[in-house]
């Protein structure tokens, strides 16, 4: 796993005596479907389903499907085979590039009117459909989805009042509140430009340079770091937003999505194991799911806070490193999101999709924290350059009401590019016009933040949100592995401000660092293969079975 020294760590887990802290043998809790997809399609198509043409629609001749010995230049199928597969790659995502998705729905199950006049959660029983795609930070297109790092699920809600989109990961607390660091933030993950090897000493300078990172660093560490799959995580679109309802009272909510299967993760030694024989376990899991008709389903509430609340309030409530505090608001539940369909062609329907969360609706402003601000920025400009200036206008993009707006031409697809409508605003010759929104607040929250590092959020988590032991030493044995290759000065740097956090905390993680770095210096001696045999023995008794329970049976 990328997040620590696996080497150092499998050869100290498995020679020094070590077990897997829970044995089990790999199950998909469903019946595999992926392998039956293309016997499927020949079953629902007995005979072909055309005759292949080029990209100009001409029918190919048999003939012309073999190019040996033959004038390459006259091919149009040759032409378009190699010259598209050339240029097939889209820029990848700077983050989160390796994802699957599905199709769904919203579905309206409480009246929550009182505090938003947004037509998608209004209507008890209103379903509305949309697309969602679940992802990993760092990984790339082709990555690992078992790696220690944040989830996400990004929502993209097809209302009758334009595109609602909701951006989720499955913690939360986030890592920064100033969007200027999202970009350094990244890199310090990432690989280092001389090594091309990912170097922690850059995560934990980073961290301690900007402590507020803390505390959801201690929840990616955590068990909760490590889900047992897309479907059995809780997902959290971190903002603060403001809402409104019809006559324009104003409140700051919280969603929260909550699994309906019920939450589960797994712990490093588990994640291991499933990733040995399937890294792709998270993607398999939810398309055997949907295929099998279990359909994954979460329920939205939202944490609701008055004006007159946040006035009283020893906290900044809009600040996305921390939770609000138990008691300082009331929970709502909203409806059910639910995913029922996997789309057939992943890359038209999932990676062609771009989800921002500045895409809102009325009765949901927004958030108004400076994060958000720099997001509403970051997104667009990302979209532009992976997908070109048009790409709400690809189709999983479009909005399903009518689309009119002054925005025209630039490379495809351009649509019906607004015809011939006036292409200027103002005008006076009936282009499209504005409107006014009476239940639209009059007044403009602002927030301000401070730059103060607070570790009461880190604090509480430790010693209230883990309640069990286990829970607190898997915290401190996943941090000090990550600790094994940082410079002496910045782990220290480090482990005097987790003590700050809490002494229990950084005794342990002490403690665990000095059996890891002893276990470090007896494997720095034996050679790569000798020190891996015993993890390649391991797996192959785990792929015939001697590893077992009936624990996800």
């Amino acid at each position: 796993m990328r997040c620590f020294k696996w080497s150092v760590f499998l050869y100290w887990f498995l020679v020094y005596g070590t077990k897997f802290s829970e044995e089990y043998d790999y199950y998909n809790v469903t019946i595999d479907r992926a392998p039956r997809q293309l016997r499927e399609f020949k079953n629902e198509h007995p005979k072909p389903i055309g005759v292949i043409t080029t990209e100009a629609g001409s029918p190919v001749d048999l003939r012309d499907t073999i190019i040996i010995n033959k004038d390459i230049f006259n091919s149009e199928f040759f032409a378009d085979t190699l010259t598209h597969f050339d240029g097939e790659p889209i820029p990848e995502r700077v983050v989160q590039g390796h994802g699957y998705g599905a199709y769904g729905y919203f579905e309206v199950t409480h009246d929550v009117s009182k505090y938003t006049s947004a037509d998608v959660f209004n209507g008890i029983g209103k379903k509305t459909p949309l697309v969602a795609r679940f992802s990993t930070a760092r990984q790339s297109i082709n990555g690992n989805e078992l790696v220690r790092e944040h989830k996400a699920l990004s929502l993209k809600i097809y209302t009758k009042e334009g595109n609602l989109d909701i951006l989720t990961i499955n913690i939360p607390a986030y890592d920064y509140r100033d969007p200027l660091d999202f970009p350094n933030f990244i890199r310090a993950q990432k690989k280092h430009p001389k090594t091309k090897i990912r170097d922690l000493n850059m995560e934990w300078d980073f961290t301690t340079l900007r402590p507020s990172r803390f505390h959801a660093m201690m929840w990616r560490m955590s068990d909760y770091g490590l889900p047992l799959g897309f479907r059995r995580m809780d997902l959290f679109p971190i903002h603060a937003y403001e809402i409104n309802n019809k006559h324009g009272d104003r409140y700051i909510v919280k969603f929260n999505f909550r699994t309906e299967l019920g939450l589960a993760n797994l712990t490093t030694s588990q994640a291991m194991a499933i990733s040995s024989q399937e890294p792709n376990y998270f993607s398999r899991d939810l398309y055997n799911a949907i295929m099998n008709k279990n359909y994954p389903s979460w329920k939205l509430e939202m944490d609701v806070m008055t004006l007159d609340d946040i006035k009283k309030l020893d906290y900044n409530p809009f600040d996305v490193t921390r939770l609000w505090k138990a008691g300082t608001y009331k929970t709502v539940t909203i409806g059910r999101l639910v995913m029922n369909e996997i789309p057939d062609n992943h890359f038209r329907s999932i990676e062609m999709g771009a989800f921002n969360p500045a895409n809102l609706v009325p009765g949901i402003p927004g958030p108004a924290d400076t994060v958000f601000k720099g997001r509403r920025l970051a997104y667009r400009d990302a979209h532009n350059n992976r997908l070109g200036r048009n790409h709400n206008r690809i189709e999983v993009n479009l909005p399903k009401g009518r689309v009119l707006t002054y925005t025209r031409d630039s490379k495809p697809p351009v649509r019906d590019n607004m015809r011939d409508a006036p292409s200027f605003f103002p005008n006076s010759f009936n282009g499209p016009v504005p409107y006014v929104d009476p239940s639209r607040p009059s007044q403009k929250l602002m927030v301000y933040d401070n730059n103060i590092a607070d570790f009461e959020p880190a604090w509480y988590f430790y010693n209230y949100i883990l309640k069990e032991e286990g829970e607190k030493q898997r915290l401190a044995e996943n941090m000090a592995y990550t600790l094994l290759d940082v410079d002496e000065e910045v782990r220290e740097r480090g482990l005097t401000m987790i003590s700050w956090i809490d002494l229990d905390l950084a005794k342990r993680i002490r403690e665990r660092f000095a059996m890891i770095r002893a276990a470090a210096d007896e494997a720095s001696h034996v050679d790569v293969k000798t020190r891996f045999d015993p993890l390649a023995r391991c797996i192959d008794s785990f792929i015939e079975g001697h590893l077992t329970s009936h624990r996800y049976h």
